[in-house]
């Protein structure tokens, strides 16, 4: 017989399956699984800021009696709790959520008080679970204040032979005290620490008024609070922003100092001087979330890629307390720009994302502000109250049924014990006779000889007065809204003043202080300055020399055999020098670049991509409001600006287009005082005319500014008209000229002129 379930034909059901298109088959199963991951594994709970892992790790470790007065006991011992009663799920994934509530520098307020090596803020992970040993925190203890008291309810584990409380029901704010970050399906949380004192005052202030506006909240959540410190430097505006919508972020950056002075405060300049003037800085808190060594390891690479000059080296010095010490490259560099280009480049500055993404009270995610939030967290408290209350009433009701047969058994004591004598069932006889309740009876026949005494009466009568008042004070905080506010407010005003901002472990670590954003610091703030004279030969070869030496030394400059001087420059090493070829091109160095004055120096061609066949004509050091006067042989020329003319390539910027056998002849600087340009050709003609009528261009060829039947331009200069033109005399006197009475060749631009004054020297060279 054929197997009809390979039979396409065939269409009788097999046994077990569902007929449903697969779109919709896919579609309901995936949501089963992401609200699994949002609301079993990812989104913490607002009301005790815990996800299941953590709720079970503390709850496994309460059966085990770890509290903070009793021994630690091995990691191994509570995962295999946790993973064979109440979480079944990897080892390692439940060791790693323990170990994270053991870190002091993850949790502002650690809920596992760990022994054995839980992780650094380096980075490095724990020991393996059988090395490490374990107890709860005074924390956690206050976070699980009230489960025997039927404050919440408990639920079957996975499979059905254990309970566990679905929530925990202590007053301590653990969501925001010690935040939460998750990723779920299609949602994420992100919520960073805060100081429970200052969340308790802001629950406070809740209470006293529910229409409290969020600026009231803020007046005692300043911000977060994290764990290892460091300063929020975003606006009040930014920070209120983000605590009303539930979403935004904060800058926090790292904490820049020696220590502490002796009123206590931080010292936050972190600059520590150093014998001979020098200094370095000392970083002594890191923001949250960042690995020491990662840091670290970015700074240093920093160094090695050269991407930050003026910073030498970095070195960890930590021992117990954090301590990374910056060394600049010399004592020189500014230590605000040091620091803004850290901040810069490198995670001493970080932005913790904010994402109120929680579970309310019926398990639905929402993202909270700050004041939504509390509201709910305090919702919860006052029926954690009134459940305590309500169980309280409870146990005095149970305790009052068996004091009054108690007090029944001692009025007719001779009775009862002659019924207890003589009775084969004493018991019935007893309630029939007395009007006792079943369990009344049994406690009755249950009590001993010595109870007997008239003190113990006596004591039971002052126990049921006592119980009987308690009660009627339980049964009115019950039934009322305002006596459990007041109830509440005393709580956590008796809680704050264990996490008080005056305790060791209340104190806030992290400082608010807006600052502005780090800035794009320029290289040329990262260089160190320095002067430098700047040589460049004939041959093309450049270096610089540190200092400005005089130019009655430039002759004793060494050069190889056959070459000799051709530019020397005064400028600093935080200049960019600006270099022109005789093909119009002009490229720039930057002068910390060049190698140093001890050998011949370096080929400039290395550096720029100069043509083989130009030659340079200038070197001059650029200035941001500088000008230069530019003319060609054929004798046009403009003026540009030297911003206008700095290259960002090795190939340099064509700035000058030239007539054909034309070179660019001239390129000389113009003072601020300077009016006039004079011009000499090869036919030793001269023209002067007013410095306005040349043009400023970025590029061109300019315009005409002798005209030549011979030759061409020799050279041009600009100068004050009222202090005269002054040239170099010949011979090596050093002597100068200066001719004032320039009438005779002042002219207009472009025209040919005549011979110079007397005494001009014979090159046709103004210097």
């Amino acid at each position: 017989m054929a197997n009809t379930t390979d039979d396409p034909d065939n269409n009788e059901p097999v046994p077990g399956q569902i007929d449903t298109p697969f779109d919709s088959a896919l579609s309901e199963r995936y949501l089963v699984y992401a609200l699994s991951t949002i609301t079993a594994r990812s989104l913490p709970d607002l009301r005790d800021g815990l996800k299941p892992v953590h709720r079970r790790l503390l709850w496994a470790m309460r059966a085990m009696r770890l509290d903070p007065s009793q021994g630690y006991k091995k990691s191994a011992r509570v995962v295999g709790d946790v993973i064979g009663k109440f979480h079944p799920h990897g080892d390692t994934s439940v060791y790693d959520a323990m170990v994270r509530l053991a870190q002091d520098f993850a949790l502002r307020y650690p809920l596992v008080d760990g022994q054995g090596n839980f992780g650094n803020i380096d980075g490095d992970n724990a020991a393996a679970y059988r090395y490490t040993e374990a107890r709860l925190t005074r924390v956690a203890v206050d976070l699980m204040q009230g489960l025997d008291d039927g404050t919440v309810d408990f639920k079957p584990t996975y499979n059905g032979e254990y309970d566990e409380p679905e929530i925990m029901p202590g007053l301590f704010p653990n969501l925001l005290a010690n935040g939460a970050t998750g990723i779920a399906v299609g949602m994420a949380t992100n919520i960073p620490p805060h100081n429970a004192a200052e969340v308790i005052n802001a629950a406070l202030v809740l209470i006293e008024n529910p229409h409290a506006e969020l600026a009231a909240l803020l007046e005692h959540v300043k911000g977060p609070d994290f764990p290892t410190g460091g300063i929020v430097v975003d606006s009040a505006e930014t920070i209120a922003h983000a605590y009303e919508t539930g979403r935004g972020g904060f800058r926090v950056r790292a904490r820049f100092s020696t220590g502490k002075a002796a009123d206590g405060a931080w010292e936050d300049t972190g600059i520590e001087k150093q014998p001979g003037g020098t200094w370095q800085l000392v970083v002594s808190e890191i923001p949250y979330g960042v690995a020491k060594g990662k840091l670290i390891e970015a700074i240093a690479q920093l160094i090695a890629d050269k991407k930050l000059p003026i910073l030498e080296d970095v070195r960890d010095e930590s021992a117990e307390d954090l301590r990374i010490v910056i060394e600049p490259k010399s004592r020189n560099v500014d230590p605000d720009v040091l620091k803004e280009s850290l901040f810069r480049l490198t995670d001493l500055e970080s932005r913790f994302a904010l994402n109120l993404n929680v579970l309310d009270a019926t398990r639905t995610p929402k993202v909270m502000g700050l004041k939504q939030l509390l509201a709910e967290w305090l919702q919860h408290q006052i029926i954690v109250l009134v459940r305590r209350a309500e169980h309280r009433i409870g146990k005095i009701d149970d305790r009052l049924e068996l004091v009054g047969g108690y007090l029944i058994a001692f009025l007719n004591l001779d009775r009862v014990i002659e019924i207890i004598r003589t009775e084969d069932e004493p018991k019935a006889v007893m309630i029939a006779e007395f009007e006792l309740t079943d369990r009344q009876a049994e406690a009755i026949l249950n009590m001993r000889l010595r109870s007997l005494r008239k003190l113990e009466e006596m004591e039971l009568k002052r126990e049921q007065a006592d119980l009987i008042a308690e009660r009627e004070e339980l049964a009115k905080l019950v039934e009322s809204p305002a006596r459990q506010k007041t109830r509440l407010r005393k709580d956590l005003e008796k809680l704050r003043d264990v996490y008080g901002l005056d305790t060791l472990l209340g104190a806030r670590r992290t400082t608010i202080s807006e600052a502005a954003p780090a800035r794009d610091i320029p290289l040329d703030a990262m260089i160190e300055k320095e002067p430098v004279t700047v040589i460049l030969s004939k041959r093309g070869w450049i270096r610089a020399q540190r200092g400005h030496v005089a130019a009655d030394q430039w002759g004793e400059f060494k050069f190889k055999e056959g070459d000799e001087l051709l530019f020397a420059v005064h400028a600093q090493t935080t200049d960019k020098l600006l270099i022109a070829a005789s093909d119009g091109r002009f490229f720039t160095v930057g002068a910390d670049k060049l190698p140093g004055g001890r050998g011949f120096g370096e080929p400039l061609r290395l550096m720029v991509d100069i043509d083989p066949e130009a030659r340079i004509v200038a070197m001059v050091p650029a200035t941001p409001d500088g000008r230069l006067l530019l003319a060609s042989t054929s004798g046009h020329g403009f003026i540009v600006q030297m911003g206008e003319v700095i290259a960002e390539t090795r190939k340099g910027r064509g700035v000058v287009n030239l007539k054909p056998k034309a070179v660019l002849a001239v390129v000389r600087r113009i003072a601020a005082a300077d009016d006039s340009v004079a011009v000499v050709g090869e036919n030793r003609k001269l023209v002067v005319f007013p410095v306005a009528e040349v043009p400023v261009m970025a590029r061109g060829q300019g315009v005409m500014l002798q005209r030549y039947r011979d030759g061409g331009l020799s050279d041009a200069i600009s100068f004050a008209f009222a202090e005269g033109l002054s040239w170099a005399m010949g011979g090596d006197s050093g002597r100068t000229r200066t001719e004032t009475d320039l009438a005779p060749w002042r002219v207009a631009r472009g025209a040919a002129g005549r011979m110079p004054p007397t005494g001009f020297p014979r090159n046709n060279r103004f210097s």
